[in-house]
């Protein structure tokens, strides 16, 4: 018999694959657009979508989603857009690092869990263009449910208007809910995107937040749907602005640089990373993040 978290859950899982299909939409959209500038002289790019499957330990079905890349197009050199809705059980090493970081000693009794969400990277042609990671996310078990997420900016060529832009379009869809989340969420970003053994942020930051949970699922939803919904208008007038700039081999030696920044973050800190291998989703998926090309010095 269905429960009403079953019905919250459906939705939360059917509000991802939305944004899923505006945001795959928007970025074919700016392929079309592209009439001039670098690049502009090759076909327009397009995802190529594959179907993901995870698998519990005993071989049975244990959910997927949709894995969307596009390669070599015009404005984007490699951006993934995927869903998932996966289920199972928690393995021990999982269990252990829910009880501690999350305060759920019961996970142990029952490692029951569900999430779904929505996972995007873009990697930019022009380096002038910013690269951009956002995610928003559902997680259930039985000991308590709560949503996560956020988005940061990563350009290799930081524009002080580009940031401040980014910023404010976060800030006006967390300002609707409450005045305190942007700064909250931003100050959380700012530690949680920090690579310590380079001592410096990965980008210009954004908002991230986990375990949020008010005890109220509907506000709740709607405050996580805003924080997906605040993507597009944040990031896609900066590629419209920038996309058909110049460049040399000095602005694309410093994005190829800066990917490598991106590479050791998401590999060694990532929490999401972590816990899509160690939950036995699809490599391939966990790993759509890492850039088509980068270089260390």
């Amino acid at each position: 018999m269905s429960t009403q978290m079953d019905t919250e859950k459906a939705r939360a899982s059917a509000w991802f694959r939305d944004l899923r299909d505006q945001i795959v939409a928007a970025f074919e959209g700016l392929e079309d657009s592209h009439a001039e500038g670098p690049f502009s002289d090759q076909a327009p790019g397009r995802f190529e979508v594959t179907e993901t499957k995870r698998s519990s330990e005993d071989g049975s079905d244990a959910g997927g989603g949709l894995m969307s890349v596009m390669r070599g197009g015009r404005v984007f050199e490699k951006v993934g857009v995927n869903v998932s809705t996966v289920y199972g059980e928690l393995g021990e090493r999982a269990q252990a690092a829910m009880a501690a970081r999350k305060g759920l000693p019961g996970m142990k009794d029952d490692p029951r869990f569900w999430a779904s969400g929505i996972s995007l990277v873009a990697h930019m042609q022009n380096p002038h263009c910013p690269a951009v990671h956002m995610n928003t996310r559902m997680f259930w078990t039985p000991h308590g449910w709560w949503f996560g997420g956020g988005s940061d900016l990563n350009p290799c060529l930081e524009y002080a208007e580009d940031t401040t832009h980014f910023h404010g379009v976060q800030k006006a869809h967390c300002d609707k809910h409450d005045p305190a989340h942007y700064p909250r969420f931003k100050e959380w970003a700012d530690e949680y995107f920090y690579v310590p053994h380079r001592g410096r942020a990965r980008g210009v930051g954004g908002i991230f937040l986990d375990d949020y949970n008010t005890g109220e699922w509907e506000a709740d939803f709607a405050f996580i749907q805003d924080v997906g919904r605040a993507f597009l208008p944040a990031f896609v007038p900066l590629i419209e602005k920038r996309r058909t700039a110049t460049f040399g081999q000095s602005e694309k030696d410093a994005q190829l640089v800066h990917r490598g920044l991106y590479a050791e973050y998401n590999l060694v800190y990532d929490r999401g990373t972590k816990f899509g291998l160690e939950t036995g989703h699809d490599a391939n998926a966990v790993l759509m993040s890492l850039p088509p090309m980068a270089k260390w010095v």
